[in-house]
């Protein structure tokens, strides 16, 4: 394909999901803080969704194709780096995505967590290049660049190689245990439906008691009015 076939490729893929997660509302930073914070799951069903399809199609990619699976060393810099985007996506009220969505429809807000989001990744290139990254003559020669995009860590086993069974196995397993906390989810969401439900219902014998102070209906008279 050629250069402005890619770019029109891109252009109408990009249109499309943007389209998609504007309408929807998606967004990852909202599918955990909501769940957590204000015990909605809408988002989350989402995410969970989203992350069965992904599983089962990236293990059957791994056990049928061609493909070099990434693969990184887990560290103590992962957890410091995800608990900070984490902070930073809560306090910026969105994910990276849903920022740029925000930012497209005005939020001016969402266009300063942007600009910082652009600084910092700019300071971690330096950083990044000090340490390792190649040049930019280097990794921006459009030839494939492995040790560029596997920053790296190429040391780490998958369980596939380890154990000799297929990827796709454990992604099954994966995906059974994502279903399990998707279908948690749904029945909880019933529970809360169903006690909203009771409590918006009066229950029988529990109306107030007449004061002699309502106002009468139409053809019934109060029974303190005929005592009197």
């Amino acid at each position: 394909m050629s250069v402005v076939g890619q770019c029109i490729a891109a252009f109408v893929f990009g249109s499309i999901v943007g389209f998609l997660v504007q309408r929807s509302r998606f967004c990852n930073t909202a599918a955990l803080r909501d769940a957590m914070m204000f015990k909605t799951y809408r988002n989350t069903k989402a995410l969970l969704v989203t992350m069965m399809i992904l599983t089962v199609g990236f293990t059957t990619f791994m056990t049928f194709g061609d493909g070099y699976p990434l693969r990184f060393d887990v560290g103590i810099n992962q957890v410091i780096g995800l608990f900070l985007f984490g902070i930073g996506m809560v306090l910026a009220g969105a994910c990276t995505v849903s920022t740029w969505v925000k930012a497209g429809e005005g939020n001016v807000g969402a266009m300063w967590a942007l600009l910082f989001t652009f600084i910092g990744m700019f300071i971690f290139s330096l950083v990044w290049s000090y340490t390792y990254w190649p040049p930019a003559s280097a990794a921006m020669t459009g030839e494939p660049n492995l040790a560029g995009l596997q920053f790296g860590f190429a040391n780490a086993s998958t369980l596939q190689e380890k154990t000799g069974i297929p990827a796709l196995f454990f992604g099954l397993l994966q995906t059974a245990v994502l279903y399990a906390v998707y279908r948690a989810i749904l029945r909880k969401e019933q529970r809360i439906a169903t006690q909203n439900q009771r409590v918006s219902q009066p229950r029988p014998g529990n109306e107030p008691a007449l004061t002699g102070h309502e106002p009468a209906l139409a053809g019934n008279k109060p029974a303190l009015e005929s005592e009197s």
